[in-house]
């Protein structure tokens, strides 16, 4: 059965990762024509972008009336195309304002999730943020959003831990893990000495650092780590063959908070970093035309296009990521760095302790992940040392390093969009057929008297039990 396809979320030419990540999704599913129909998006917009196919809808995101007109035209939509059709919501805290406008505490994704429910129309909601302290407010909208969905959707599996603990108490049936795609391609060694050369940083390692720049993403500590390893591991020579590049602007929402006082004094601890880093630094908008024997660190102070992202991940030997938020479920970059068979050293958030370290049990201090596929560090001040002997490992022992290489792109291989995109597919074909089975086991009976027989028989345990859903399904295709 052919499904039509309508992902809500943000999307380019916002600039937001979940908006590449629904873009990512929606020009993956295209490639499965035979079970997919079309494909089309409502963003969420804020700034009344210009938006093209597959967009045909657009959310207003602080106009509570312009949520409910959505809801009414995607219902009205999928009663116009004889293909059935599945919602994908994707969900943010921050996407969600009430109707005074204050972000993080609205119910839009709820109420739209319920009114799709009243009307048959199958939804799934992908989580980009799963807190296992949440407040009373985001626990109750996650609750609801399993209770009207048909199942929500996660990229670690220690997400579900979470929302099936008794901090949440949803349901493991309504719960699904499906990695987060990757878009990168593997790049061979000449392929990295040719975008090298383009760019003028033939026979120099390259560290970087990529993404929207915040406080939380840590960069000041990636700095003076930089500094740190200069100063204790390398000479005068070995320096002038090496560079830090941190490539991606400011995040528009950070920029603009507080009337922009954030952002200066953001600004001033970066370069406060870089004077404790002792570093030669500067800033410009394009890598070409950068002489790089006279600066340590390169701000690439720009948004970073398709083809100089994959330029940017193709030429790093190395790819810091001091993130301070150890709650993460998920991040693009780290997924596209192991993708693309590049090692990341980043610090222990949930995400990374799964993709790195396969969720197993991490010390303190520096970690060669499990299956040596990246390098795991603490967050904050400690970072600063870690990543210095991170560093100092990879750079003076090229052949660990490209071991490390292979093994991250072993696993980044898993994790194409392609696969991920089919994954969800069979899942949306498993719930719908859920959904539409009439079931010729008999009548079912509710206890209505106490038995004895009750309390001296256990469970009859099946000889398919623990053997996950192919073993429920084989059990029940037997009754």
């Amino acid at each position: 059965m052919r499904h039509n396809i309508r992902i809500v979320s943000t999307y380019p030419p916002r600039r937001c990762g979940i908006g590449t990540f629904a873009r990512d999704l929606a020009s993956a599913l295209e490639h499965f024509t035979g079970e997919v129909g079309t494909i089309r998006v409502t963003a969420i917009d804020r700034e009344g972008l210009s938006y093209s196919i597959p967009v045909d809808l657009v959310i207003d995101q602080y106009d509570p009336q312009s949520w409910r007109y959505a809801i009414d035209d995607i219902i009205a939509r999928a009663g116009e195309s004889t293909d059935k059709t599945v919602v994908l919501l994707q969900h943010e805290y921050g996407l969600d304002p009430d109707d005074n406008g204050e972000d993080g505490m609205g119910m839009n994704f709820v109420k739209m999730a319920e009114a799709l429910g009243s009307k048959a129309i199958t939804t799934f909601v992908y989580l980009h943020t799963v807190l296992d302290a949440p407040d009373a407010h985001q626990k109750k909208v996650l609750q609801e959003l399993a209770k009207h969905s048909d199942g929500l959707i996660v990229t670690t599996e220690s997400a579900i831990h979470i929302l099936e603990s008794s901090v949440y108490g949803i349901d493991h049936s309504k719960l699904k893990h499906i990695d987060h795609g990757i878009r990168m391609y593997h790049p061979s060694q000449h392929d990295r000495l040719t975008i090298k050369e383009r760019y003028g940083l033939t026979n120099r390692f390259l560290a970087t650092t990529l993404g929207m720049l915040s406080p939380d993403k840590g960069v000041q500590y990636g700095i003076c780590a930089y500094g740190r390893f200069l100063s204790e591991s390398c000479t005068d020579r070995q320096r002038r063959n090496m560079v830090y590049l941190i490539a991606g602007q400011c995040h528009p929402d950070f920029v603009a908070a507080d009337g922009g006082s954030e952002h200066l004094a953001y600004r001033a601890m970066i370069a406060d970093a870089l004077c404790r880093a002792e570093v030669m630094w500067c800033r410009t908008d394009r890598l070409t035309g950068v002489d790089f024997d006279k600066y340590d660190v390169v701000f690439l102070d720009t948004f970073l296009e398709e083809t100089t992202l994959l330029d940017v991940y193709a030429a790093t030997n190395a790819m810091l990521l001091p993130y301070l938020n150890m709650q993460q479920i998920s991040s693009g970059i780290l997924a596209d760095t192991v993708g693309s068979g590049r090692v990341a050293v980043v610090t222990k958030s949930r995400y990374a302790l799964e993709l790195i370290h396969s969720n197993k049990k991490c010390p303190a201090g520096l970690v060669v992940g499990r299956h040596a596929r990246g390098m795991l560090v603490d967050p904050g001040e400690p970072s600063v040392d870690q990543i210095a002997q991170a560093l100092d490992q990879l750079v003076f022992n090229p052949k660990r390093r490209l071991m490390m290489e292979r093994q991250a792109h072993q696993r980044g291989y898993q994790m194409r969009w392609h696969n991920t995109a089919w994954s969800l597919i069979q899942h949306i074909d498993f719930i719908t057929e859920e959904k539409e089975i009439i079931s010729g086991r008999g009548p079912k009976f509710s206890r209505e008297k106490a038995s004895i027989l009750q309390k001296a028989t256990k469970p009859l345990r099946s000889p398919l039990a623990g053997h996950g859903t192919a073993g429920r399904r084989r059990e029940e295709a037997c009754e």
